[in-house]
């Protein structure tokens, strides 16, 4: 059967397994008695195991089946969660990731068998099976023989109607069967095998209950056994071995079920387990006892069943991001058509009350679609986020530093394509505090600090943008050894050093090359990491800005458009050209007469509700002749980037429009006041300014 139709699923799906057991390996390291933890552990590897072994990765099923193996040993309690464990499981993770990048690239998983890992699992369940060794010889001679190997049926718990059926097909002087089949772990489609298991016993019999439900097993929502209550003229013999002649089915198992039984032994059992100094101790009581318990189980079984058995919908589905690229391309030729037509009728002077609803409805229609495509594309950082704890957890014990990671704003949403893009800014930035930003423990205590250090990468929206801030309580950046280092690598000449600004020194840590470290090691002092920062940033149509003070932390701020296709935005007039500013990054609009303008330090501010701002003049930005008169009022747009404040001072504004943002290209990319360009409805085309770059 060929499955390389499902290889990006399947990619997805263990992208997503292994980053769930990274989060759960964490949150066992700090409670290693939680048992939710545990479990939900066991069911990712066993979804893993299943998920590997059916697109035929041998060695990433085997891993995986080894870590299931050591969990199902912890969840028996045979096991207890140690530090080395949790060392081993975070290797076999790395391991796993290996595996699904290989594949990721070639459709292989690799050579490595990982064996030295496999080894320390069997070692971790050897340890663990030598503890229990001697409880499991005591339940295996206590066993009646004909509860050994595969005899779950026994689990299965009978309704009251379940149990009336079961009585008539007696009276009738039929058999009835409790049977548990068992599929082979190198069987790639399991569900089908159930089904032929289910169609070989109805050909002699009929099954009554099935565990898990037929649904769950149709889904392929269960392990490597069923188990089944049959009604069968034929004797038990015979209905195992028809199941058994069913291909890839390891074992089938099963004994006459007797329906008066008011509790099955496994039931009695698992009672006895729970309870057993009570039953020791209160010995005589116990018949009097017996009957309560099966009906306090017998009740909850009636109230769960229902939700066990309701058909489960999937809510989600996945899409490639090139059809999702495609649908926003349409969106925005939809728009553009719009544009046109408005601009149209008003050429024409067709426009009247109809003409102007049905345009009015389409505009409407448009921006609903255009919002809806948005919605779509847009994810939670989270996705990319999640991966930073285990990274800073790594971090700390390769330092030798007491380090913590608080996170806020997960939920925080950007365009899909950003989202990929951005893990490897902020790693970088991460791995920068931990190891120049955070002190060590000795240090931290002779300056009054915690001797725990504090990273903090918080999330945000402000306006059109979201803003991702990675800051920490450590030393700050010292800007006179940023300086001294740029001097001796031959960045700057010690002349321009003595002139720079402390914003300029810092500048200087996103040069290529650049690091402060003393050694290279494989964590920093390469000098690739602020400069991969940067550049990623600005290939976004973001910017990155860092504030710092000495002894105290840094803080690095990126900030990021919220989307990059559709904008609104204000029409200006410059001269004789259109230009277009974003609505998002506008404050207010003001009037200023020429002679509210003054001078500081020989540039042009006003003075506006107690705050001063600086003024930009476009046209001669632009180079572009102004048509007002300089003794007119000016058209002022302030706008605002962080907590920075400028007017632009414009010649007309046009109006709001919905505008379609097309990218320039990399001829022009050097143009940073110019971020893009858009087609207007007469189909002139008008240049997006860029307002962060101005201020």
């Amino acid at each position: 059967m060929d499955v390389s139709q499902y290889l990006e699923i399947f990619l997805d799906e263990t992208s997503e397994h292994l980053q769930n057991l990274n989060t759960q390996i964490l949150l066992l390291e700090q409670e290693p008695d939680n048992m939710d933890t545990i479990n939900e552990i066991f069911r990712a590897a066993h979804s893993l195991k299943g998920m590997a072994g059916t697109m035929g990765y041998k060695r990433m099923q085997t891993l995986t089946h080894d870590m299931e193996n050591v969990f199902s040993e912890v969840r028996n309690g045979n096991i207890h969660v140690k530090a080395e464990m949790i060392d081993v499981l975070f290797q076999c993770l790395d391991a796993l990731d290996e595996y699904n990048a290989n594949i990721r690239e070639s459709a292989d998983e690799g050579t490595n068998d990982n064996e030295p890992l496999i080894k320390q699992l069997n070692d971790i369940m050897n340890e663990g099976k030598e503890g229990a060794e001697g409880s499991s010889e005591e339940a295996a001679a206590a066993q009646p023989a004909g509860e050994a190997g595969g005899s779950r049926w026994l689990d299965i718990k009978l309704g009251d109607s379940e149990r009336a059926v079961l009585k008539e097909a007696v009276k009738q002087g039929k058999g009835v069967y409790g049977i548990t089949v068992t599929i082979q772990e190198s069987c790639i489609l399991k569900a089908a095998r159930a089904f032929l298991v289910f169609k070989a016993i109805e050909e002699d019999g009929e099954i009554i209950v099935s565990d898990p439900p037929a649904q769950e097993i149709e889904d392929e929502k269960f392990g490597w056994d069923f188990s089944l209550i049959v009604v069968s003229d034929s004797p038990l013999e015979k209905v195992l071995e028809a199941a058994k002649n069913v291909s890839e089915i390891k074992e089938a198992t099963g004994d006459v079920v007797d329906p008066d039984q008011e509790a099955p032994a496994a039931e009695q059992k698992e009672e006895a387990a729970q309870k057993p100094e009570e039953e020791h101790a209160a010995a005589p009581a116990a018949p009097v006892a017996a009957p309560a318990a099966p009906v306090k189980s017998a009740k909850k079984v009636e109230e769960k069943k229902p939700a066990a058995n309701k058909p489960v919908v999937n809510r989600t589905v996945r899409v490639d991001i090139e059809k999702l690229d495609t649908l926003m391309n349409l969106v925005s030729e939809l728009i553009i058509a719009k544009n046109s037509l408005v601009s149209a009728a008003t050429v024409s002077g067709t426009s009247s009350t109809a003409v102007n609803e049905q345009i009015e409805y389409l505009e409407s229609v448009t921006t609903s679609l255009h919002e809806s495509v948005m919605k779509v594309r847009m994810v939670p950082i989270e996705s990319t986020v999640s991966k930073f704890p285990r990274m800073v957890r790594d971090l700390q014990k390769k330092l030798g530093k007491k380090m913590e990671l608080y996170m806020s704003g997960e939920e925080t949403e950007l365009d899909r394509t950003v989202v990929d893009e951005i893990g490897d800014p902020l790693m970088h930035l991460l791995r920068n505090s931990a190891d120049h930003g955070l002190e060590s423990a000795e240090v931290r205590r002779e300056r009054g600090k915690p001797e725990v250090g504090s990273i903090f990468l918080d999330a945000y929206q402000d306006g059109n943008n979201v803003v991702i801030e990675v800051r920490d309580d450590g030393n700050g950046i010292d800007t006179q050894a940023v300086r001294n280092k740029a001097i001796e690598r031959g960045v700057i000449t010690p002349e321009q050093a003595e002139n720079m600004s402390e914003k300029e020194s810092i500048g200087l840590l996103f040069s290529a090359g650049f690091s402060t470290a003393k050694v290279v090691s494989d964590v920093s002092g390469r000098g690739v990491g602020l400069d991969v920062v940067k550049s990623k940033i600005e290939a976004l149509s973001g910017e990155v800005e860092v504030k710092s003070k000495l002894g105290e932390g840094s803080s690095w701020i990126i900030r990021l458009p919220l989307t990059l296709a559709i904008i609104q935005a204000l029409m200006v007039d410059i001269g004789n050209e259109k230009y277009a500013i974003s609505l998002g990054a506008i404050q207010t609009i003001e009037d200023i007469p020429p002679r509210d303008v003054k001078l500081v330090q020989a540039k042009e501010v006003i003075q506006l509700r107690d705050l001063v701002i600086p003024l930009i003049r476009l046209n001669e930005i632009l180079d572009i002749e102004s048509k007002r008169e300089p003794d007119e009022n000016m058209v002022v747009v302030i706008v605002k980037k962080g907590d920075k404040l400028a007017g632009l001072v414009v010649d007309e504004l046009i109006g709001q429009q919905e505008i379609v943002i097309k990218p320039l290209g990399k001829y022009v990319s050097k143009c940073k006041v110019i971020s893009g360009a858009t087609v207007l409805g007469d189909g002139e085309v008008a240049l997006i300014l860029d307002a962060n770059t101005l201020i």
